[in-house]
């Protein structure tokens, strides 16, 4: 996963970086529409959301379980996960970060965004080098 093998995550890193990581898992895995919510100043529970969706309940579960694995080999664990074995909205709690996984339908009708619509919202697809970033983010973390 990361281009220095798959030590622990440092206990230093940021929300940020977690959350942009996870996005980064959930676009290789295929997954639509991703969407960052930095809620730090409207919630007291988390940091960032991070919103994405599949076209299939399969397609969800299989973008949870790849997520979790991921983050897992960096040395982060959930503090809980719901929702995985319907498929249809897989909410994983990373504590600074929870992930919202949907299938696109339920997705349109919880309208996550909406109900956070004063967050600052990130667009995945408009994050210049997204790739680029996390390694910028990975090598700042090993530098002593």
């Amino acid at each position: 996963m990361r281009s220095n093998g798959d030590k622990p995550w440092k206990e230093s890193h940021t929300s940020l970086g977690k959350v942009l990581q996870s996005a980064r898992v959930a676009d290789e895995f295929k997954a639509r529409d991703i969407v960052i919510l930095n809620v730090a100043g409207l919630s007291s529970f988390a940091d960032y959301f991070l919103i994405c969706s599949a076209r299939s309940s399969r397609q969800v579960q299989g973008i949870a379980d790849n997520l979790e694995t991921a983050l897992r080999r960096l040395g982060i664990r959930p503090l809980g996960v719901e929702g995985r074995t319907e498929g249809h909205w897989v909410l994983m709690d990373f504590g600074d970060v929870i992930i919202h996984v949907f299938y696109d339908p339920v997705r349109h009708f919880y309208d996550l965004e909406s109900l956070w619509s004063d967050a600052e919202r990130i667009d995945w697809d408009s994050v210049p080098g997204g790739p680029e970033v996390i390694a910028e983010i990975d090598r700042n973390q090993d530098s002593p």
